[in-house]
């Protein structure tokens, strides 16, 4: 409830730090992360430790943190020439033109969270061990796919003027999202065989048990085989974010959500194995890449037709 008090400030704060990284500047963000971290930390310690409040104590200095952020990230856009401080009620074209954008982000988003409940769903039902075994394992893969984020976040801060620009080059965007793919690939082999090896022969570094060590040790290969391709795909879906091909970007992701369900549930229902469940989670993942990579090569995608999301194109297209 402490922690509710700070959501305003967390929204605006999202947002700050996405309009700063939009413009490519990541400093902003970064100073103001950095130092919600650090009073986040003191805070812990003096509230739980010294004061003794306990998960109270936490919770007002995580909400303090993040109020700190929001506001320093909103001053990092003033010192840009923005108004971040002013108050203005949107119009019914701006809302509609946001909502144009945020709908296809938002089910994009909401099948990929919904994917991996619904796959921590399913080793719930298959008893306490497995449960402890799937948890450690998607919790690592969780720290490991955030190596991904930048090559998304490059993607849609780079993208853009050279797809739509005064001086769009086509050439060029098809040249950085092959670098981005390959740093992708190189980042997904390494960060996937760190991954891999920590669990493997440092279990103990998790748990002692020894049937949740063989339960994580059963996964590994499908948890490598999903790391693998997972950068890449970042970079991939931040290209189609940044070229505004959401519907489908949308789609796709609808749909690799339904196939991987139903393979879930039949997985779940008439194997109850957790490794064949994580070889979903291989397809869930290989399906987005294979997805995205083939709209973004094709002759008619945004990267080779030069009417990609025209308005001119769009209307005669419509006529």
């Amino acid at each position: 409830q402490i922690r509710g008090f700070a959501w305003p400030a967390v929204l605006v704060g999202l947002v700050a730090q996405s309009a700063s990284l939009g413009m490519k500047d990541a400093w902003g963000p970064l100073k103001a992360l950095a130092a919600a971290s650090v009073i986040n930390g003191v805070g812990d310690i003096f509230l739980c430790s010294v004061c003794g409040y306990g998960i109270a104590g936490a919770a007002w200095a995580t909400m303090v943190s993040q109020i700190v952020a929001a506001f320093m990230m909103m001053q990092n856009l003033n010192s840009r020439g923005f108004r971040a401080f002013s108050f203005t009620i949107p119009s019914t074209r701006e809302l509609l033109q946001i909502f144009e954008i945020a709908a296809p982000v938002f089910v994009t988003m909401t099948s990929k969270v919904a994917f991996y409940a619904l796959l921590t769903y399913s080793a719930t039902s298959m008893g306490a061990i497995t449960l402890a075994g799937h948890q450690v394992m998607v919790n690592i893969l969780c720290m490991c796919t955030v190596w991904g984020e930048p090559l998304s976040q490059t993607a849609q801060s780079f993208m853009p003027e050279m797809i739509y620009g005064a001086n769009r080059n086509l050439m060029k965007a098809r040249m950085l999202l092959k670098s981005l793919v390959m740093i992708g690939a190189i980042a997904g082999l390494t960060v996937g065989t760190v991954g891999t090896i920590v669990p493997w022969l440092f279990p103990s570094l998790f748990t002692n048990d020894l049937l949740v060590v063989q339960q994580m040790h059963k996964v590994l290969i499908p948890y490598f085989t999903a790391l693998l391709v997972t950068p890449s795909v970042h970079s991939l879906e931040g290209t189609l974010l940044a070229g505004r091909d959401l519907r489908y970007l949308s789609q796709s992701m609808g749909a690799c959500f339904s196939i991987g369900t139903f393979l879930l549930l039949l997985v779940r229902d008439k194997f109850s194995s957790l490794t064949l469940c994580w070889w979903v989670l291989v397809f869930f993942q290989w399906s987005r890449f294979g997805s995205a990579l083939q709209r973004l090569v094709s002759p008619t995608g945004m990267l080779y037709n030069k009417n990609f999301n025209q308005p001119e194109h769009i209307k005669v297209k419509a006529t």
